[in-house]
């Protein structure tokens, strides 16, 4: 089997702002107590994706209670128990893909987020991830055809489940204190997902969210609970970077977005978003400089309560930068449907 090293680990302390030199001190600190409490170091695995050259795996290394987990998943827990485990910063994960072996390295955060150079056939492929002697887990990657042409973006919070972002009372209550069954779904959108994976079966679906890797099981396990389809997951780690105070969730569904153009050019993307937040500037700056990889753009309308408070809806001014790609909008799924329909992008 071939091993070779990947990714950058930790971020260089020479050039790492001060918060993040404090945070990287606290989790030290943290990492040594829960150690002598027996916490032991567990692999959170989630869904990658890739071409049949090359794939990105996906998953974060933390420091949890034995009890924590169970069958090498998270168990369920209210949305502030998933903020408590420790990072292993720089941790070695081994990953077991197609014959191969390749040794990926955690950054600050605990989060490998790299690329393996894999030859793979088209669909779902199981890595097999094993680090600092915890019990191996599987996670999940989707491999993309070359002649797949259609992709699907989906934004998570108020596109497809109700967070009443970004409220900061409530959303700070939905994330931290709700149990995750309290949820709710936004109404017809999984049916509307559904029914662009059967229009367009080979096509990747990507759920990018500004939201907290800590919250991918619970979101996980929403989506499967929901019936929406599989998909890879594109969340990012809260908290300092090593040169600002907090990470901008905008710039991260930029870099996401043109990453996607980069990986797959030959894919034109369906956007889902909403317009309580920046879905539409973002999917709209996206389509002005690539106006080749994307097929369609639907924006959720917030309900009035939901929009007066979330702050306002911020449309986007559209008669200054004229925009060619199809464009639609509704309140729920199948409004949403039925526009899509129209354009042909949907064809039943």
């Amino acid at each position: 089997m071939d091993k070779k090293p990947q990714g950058a680990g930790p971020e260089s302390p020479e050039r790492a702002h001060r918060a993040s030199v404090l945070e990287d001190w606290l989790h030290s600190l943290r990492a040594r107590w829960v150690r002598r409490l027996g916490h032991r170091a567990h692999i959170v695995p989630f869904s990658g994706y890739g071409t049949t050259t090359e794939v990105r795996v996906l998953c974060r290394v933390l420091l949890l209670k034995p009890r924590t987990t169970v069958g090498g998943t998270l168990r369920r827990v209210r949305g502030w128990r998933s903020f408590l485990g420790v990072p292993v910063v720089g941790a070695r994960v081994n990953v077991s893909l197609g014959g191969h072996t390749v040794v990926m390295i955690a950054d600050r955060g605990g989060v490998v987020d790299d690329v393996a150079a894999i030859s793979l056939t088209p669909g779902w492929s199981t890595a097999t991830l094993v680090a600092e002697k915890c019990e191996p887990v599987e996670a999940q990657i989707f491999v993309v055809a070359p002649e797949v042409k259609t992709g699907i973006v989906c934004d998570v919070d108020d596109t497809i489940m109700v967070t009443a972002l970004p409220r900061p009372f409530l959303a700070a209550w939905n994330s931290f204190v709700r149990d995750e069954h309290a949820r709710r779904p936004v109404p017809g959108m999984a049916v509307l997902l559904e029914r662009l994976t059967q229009a367009h079966p080979d096509a990747p679906v990507i759920y990018l969210s500004t939201g907290a890797w800590n919250v991918a099981p619970t979101l996980h396990r929403f989506l499967t609970r929901h019936l929406y389809p599989r998909g890879a997951f594109l969340l990012t780690d809260w908290g300092p970077t090593h040169d600002r105070w907090f990470r901008s969730g905008r710039e991260h569904k930029r870099r996401s977005l043109a990453r996607l153009a980069v990986e797959f050019p030959h894919i034109r993307w369906i956007l889902i978003g909403d317009d309580g937040q920046h879905d539409e500037a973002l999917y709209g700056e996206f389509a002005m400089a690539h106006p080749d990889n994307v097929a369609a753009i639907a924006i959720r309308e917030l309900r009035a309560p939901e929009a007066l408070l979330a702050g306002g809806r911020r449309h986007l001014d559209r008669t200054h930068n004229p925009i060619t790609i199809p464009w639609v909008s509704a309140p729920n799924g199948s409004g949403l449907a039925a526009e899509l329909k129209k354009l042909g992008v949907l064809h039943r």
